[in-house]
């Protein structure tokens, strides 16, 4: 039986030095959605994924319904376990653990997607300005990244909590912008340094040089040629910072370092502690905020998975064929590598 499959290079697209295989688009038949949401939708990772981060979203966004009333209210007897009235049961000053954990998703993904935009920004800005004009500017920029690289990020973010503190300057009137300051001052080397990488190994290429010689501009050969090729990375660099901002700014809270009547999952971990929530045996008070970090967190991981298919081209080429394959009737081993497909002429 024979496939009717297309083989095609990407080389000259994508920058890469190996070929890859790509399906014939005519061989999977009309599809009603998009390439892109087809991948998403076609991994069953990306879907949990997007369905625990849709989840907490809309539990932020409607927290007023979900939990109506102020969630600092004091309605019942401290460390009271869960029950139908109190479904997360009480903390240790009579609050409402289920109004607490809802509202406090507000506060913490605000600052996790903003540090996460901010540092991809500034890591990327640097990381290609540096790899692609190298020279003294690559010196100067690097010099700064790794200062920032080698300093512990924890103890410097310790301090610059505990020095600038949160509220007290005018310019962070508002502590949810102080935690964004902070944690994207602390957060957009490691991106800058991954970027940077890249583009150098970019700088490189055939497509480039054919760009320079042809006399494209810088921003065009930047932004046009070379940023697609990185939407892998600068997509992963997005999602690795937004995990890295909400665990840091519930770690700072946690210290104390925040504003305790603001009510956060960081704040709600912070009065746990100080109302001896362990010690009491109240584990509701403390469990239901670090399971939801930890869920937002891997909820993330999990869209990751989807997303690089979609902007990693040898993945991308991959499921296409893994897709033809499928829908063709051919069985084919369990394995990691690409599947290279080679048109065969029809069988007699």
């Amino acid at each position: 039986m024979a496939i009717d499959v297309k083989v095609t290079t990407e080389v000259e697209q994508a920058g890469l030095d190996a070929p890859v295989a790509v399906a014939n688009d005519a061989s999977y038949g009309l599809r009603r959605l998009p390439p892109w949401l087809h991948t998403i939708v076609g991994s069953k990772k990306s879907i949990v994924g997007i369905l625990i981060l849709i989840l907490f979203v809309l539990m932020a966004v409607f927290a007023p319904q979900i939990a109506p009333g102020d969630p600092s209210d004091f309605l019942a007897r401290p460390h009271l376990a869960p029950s139908s009235e109190h479904w997360f049961g009480t903390t240790g000053q009579g609050q409402d653990v289920f109004a607490q954990t809802v509202w406090g998703a507000r506060f913490t993904l605000q600052v996790g997607f903003l540090v996460g935009a901010i540092t991809t920004l500034i890591g990327t800005t640097v990381g290609m300005t540096a790899g692609y004009f190298r020279g003294w500017i690559d010196e100067v920029l690097s010099v700064i990244t790794n200062v920032f690289l080698i300093v512990p990020s924890l103890p410097l973010l310790v301090v610059l909590a505990a020095f600038l503190g949160g509220g007290d300057l005018w310019i962070f009137s508002d502590d949810m912008w102080f935690f964004v300051f902070v944690l994207s001052i602390t957060g957009w080397a490691w991106p800058a340094r991954v970027i940077r990488s890249q583009t150098l190994s970019l700088r490189e290429k055939d497509f480039v040089s054919a760009a320079v010689v042809t006399g494209e501009r810088t921003w065009r050969i930047v932004f046009r040629e070379m940023l697609p090729n990185m939407l892998s990375i600068i997509v992963a660099g997005f999602i690795g910072s937004t995990i890295f901002a909400i665990g840091a700014s519930a770690a700072l809270e946690f210290l104390g370092l925040g504003n305790p009547s603001r009510v956060t999952w960081g704040t709600n971990l912070y009065w746990a502690a100080n109302n001896a929530g362990l010690l009491t045996g109240a584990w509701w008070t403390f469990v239901p905020a670090g399971v939801c970090i930890a869920l937002v967190a891997f909820a993330m991981a999990l869209l990751n998975y989807g997303i690089d298919e979609i902007t990693n081209p040898r993945l991308r080429a991959r499921q296409g064929i893994v897709r033809a394959l499928k829908e063709s009737g051919v069985r084919r081993t369990n394995s990691r590598a690409t599947p290279v497909v080679r048109p065969t002429s029809p069988t007699p």
